[in-house]
């Protein structure tokens, strides 16, 4: 999580505001991810490459979609959620989204270095995905958002943030 005051998590019982994310939720994919992308790795570029298209549908859902409506939000929100706790940190879910975005650019990579037949193309690119996907799932600390706010703080955001979220109880 970062220090910042617009991506600080919200804490707290609070309900979501518009355009927020159960911090879980994302970190939950990660895990999903993570396993995905070191199955992989294990399996090497033949058949390696089945699991990457697996995990880059994923990804350019994240992306494309939000992370609350690519394959691992939804189980997340309808099968992991009402079975713990209440949620208790929301964030901007535009960081995520471009963390995804990130992760998809890293996959499409490893998945073209099978196509050229350039296997360290594809351990690269799927071990970066790793580590980001390993940092999110193991310590909360997501690579591509940290990437999204620093861009977001250098060039500028022409949109306000959505860090508005209303307290309750």
């Amino acid at each position: 999580m970062s220090a910042t005051a617009a991506s600080a998590p919200l804490t707290g019982r609070v309900r979501p505001g518009p355009g927020q994310v159960d911090v879980r939720g994302p970190r939950f994919g990660a895990a999903i991810t993570s396993v995905l992308l070191i199955a992989a790795l294990v399996l090497g570029p033949w058949p390696g490459v089945i699991v990457l298209a697996i995990q880059t549908l994923a990804f350019a859902a994240g992306a494309v979609l939000g992370v609350s409506r690519q394959p691992y939000g939804l189980f997340f929100r309808s099968v992991v959620r009402p079975r713990i706790a209440p949620a208790s940190e929301f964030e901007d879910a535009a960081a995520p989204r471009f963390a995804q975005g990130v992760g998809l650019a890293f996959a499409i990579a490893g998945l073209a270095g099978v196509v050229f037949s350039l296997p360290v193309l594809f351990y690269v690119a799927v071990a970066f995905a790793l580590v980001a996907a390993g940092l999110n799932a193991l310590f909360g600390f997501c690579l591509g958002c940290e990437m999204y706010l620093l861009g977001k703080r250098f060039f500028g955001s022409s949109r306000p943030s959505t860090g508005n979220a209303t307290q309750t109880g």
